[in-house]
């Protein structure tokens, strides 16, 4: 289950890409923020400004609105979305709009925002669903989307795979059904063809299973033996 862009996810209103971009130009923007030195301060000071608003100061998200959760996603993943906003291969016009203002517009400002948000502490309380399909849910995901999310969903840098875990219910449920529509551009179009196969209870039994999967995760790449954070 490839690089669904469900934390991020990061605005909720999917169509298609634009005709006056290329999936060439976002990826070289990506490949540049990836090289760039981040700021975490200057993170922090664009988030409060730019992006908390939506996302809540801690960006914990809103999920009465559909907004996600954005505290402790990948950070790779989250330069990802913003290269594709910004080239317009991620469809939402409110992301676009911001990723177009003077402070956002450049790749260093994806790599501030990205490390700042990397960093936060996850939502600690995501808003579940009502829990009746659950077990199906852990059934299909243990079976389906733990090879590449991995057991725990906090996803994996190197493939740009989005973390699952600490997610709003809503949030996760809504990018699913975008994808299977076909709402969704800058995806594996074979993780398309998988989630559209999903019936609905499927759907909504991964999503909620998805939004209990919260607390502490051990990332060797980013905790030491004693479990705190290394640098």
């Amino acid at each position: 289950m490839k690089a669904i862009a469900l934390p991020m996810l990061v605005a909720a209103t999917l169509t298609t890409g634009s005709a006056h971009t290329t999936p060439l130009r976002a990826e070289q923007l990506l490949s540049t923020a990836l090289e760039l030195e981040p700021n975490q301060q200057r993170g922090a000071e664009l988030y409060a400004k730019q992006c908390s608003a939506c996302h809540a100061e801690r960006a914990q998200g809103n999920p009465d609105k559909l907004i996600p959760s954005l505290a402790g996603q990948r950070r790779n993943y989250l330069l990802k979305q913003l290269a594709d906003f910004a080239e317009l291969d991620r469809a939402a016009t409110q992301m676009h709009l911001v990723v177009a203002r003077k402070d956002v517009r450049e790749p260093q400002a994806w790599a501030d925002l990205a490390a700042y948000l990397n960093r936060l502490p996850p939502t600690g309380q995501p808003a579940s669903g009502n829990g009746e399909f659950v077990s199906l849910g852990e059934a299909s995901y243990r079976q389906w989307c733990s090879s590449c999310h991995e057991d725990d969903a906090r996803g994996d840098d190197e493939g740009f795979v989005p973390s699952l875990r600490d997610q709003h219910y809503a949030y996760l449920l809504a990018q699913m059904r975008g994808l299977s529509a076909g709402h969704r551009v800058n995806v594996d179009p074979e993780l398309v063809r998988f989630i559209d196969s999903l019936d609905s209870d499927e759907m909504s039994g991964i999503a909620d299973y998805l939004s209990r999967m919260h607390g502490a995760v051990r990332d060797r790449a980013k905790l030491k033996d004693d479990g705190s954070l290394s640098e």
